[in-house]
């Protein structure tokens, strides 16, 4: 089994994942286990609007391993479950969005909620609660801006939490603009990063390929 000290990071266009973080809102230094870009069309013509890391804590390989040593990337990628155990599993999580290209916070928000939306129907979670949440999410991001480098860190915690935090200019904020007090959010962003309606495919072939390498 790879050791994380034989990680490297990833460029997906202007923006570098670095092989390890520790963000403010994660007790324990993140490993990156891929990362890709996201594409829209617009006025029909594709476009890179921003990028995608994920990265979880070390224990996450072990517990992983129990159940996917030995696949190959290909067999990973095909399988729906595989990415559920991600999302579900008793560890931290960090999903890191940067912007590729200009993005206002009203305009980034509703983008986030939107695939929010399914994945929540999908779990049945869609409650007034999580209403109550998603417009708040969109409350607090609606007057900041984006330019490209900045991004927004969900990091997910398995005691039943997903924290939001800012990172502008390469410094990320210490406080979090956001805690939603659920254990399903972490599980609902995982899903629909890279879940069977991926919104990044490319971050979910990646990681497909790392772990593939990290846990055989």
């Amino acid at each position: 089994m790879a050791k994380w000290s034989s990680s490297t990071g990833i460029q997906v266009e202007s923006a570098f994942f670095p092989p390890s973080v520790k963000p403010p809102s994660a007790t324990n230094t993140l490993f990156l286990i891929g990362a890709g870009v996201r594409c829209v069309e617009k006025q029909g013509i594709m476009v890179n609007t921003n990028s995608v890391g994920l990265y979880v804590e070390e224990r996450a390989i072990q517990s992983l391993a129990a159940k996917w040593k030995g696949k190959t990337a290909e067999e990973l990628l095909d399988s729906d479950e595989f990415y559920n155990d991600i999302a579900t599993g008793p560890f931290e999580k960090l999903i890191q969005v940067t912007m590729i290209i200009p993005i206002p916070g009203y305009g980034i928000s509703e983008r986030i909620s939107q695939l929010w939306a399914p994945v929540l129907k999908a779990n049945g979670c869609y409650t007034d609660a999580y209403v109550t949440a998603v417009d708040k999410f969109r409350e607090i991001l609606k007057d900041e801006h984006f330019p490209p480098g900045n991004s927004i860190l969900f990091t997910s915690s398995p005691v039943g939490s997903l924290k939001l935090n800012l990172a502008k200019d390469g410094i990320i904020a210490e406080d979090a603009i956001m805690v939603l007090e659920n254990e399903k959010w972490g599980q609902i962003m995982v899903e629909a990063s890279i879940g069977k309606t991926a919104a990044f495919p490319p971050a979910k072939q990646s990681l497909a390929s790392r772990l593939a390498d990290f846990m055989n």
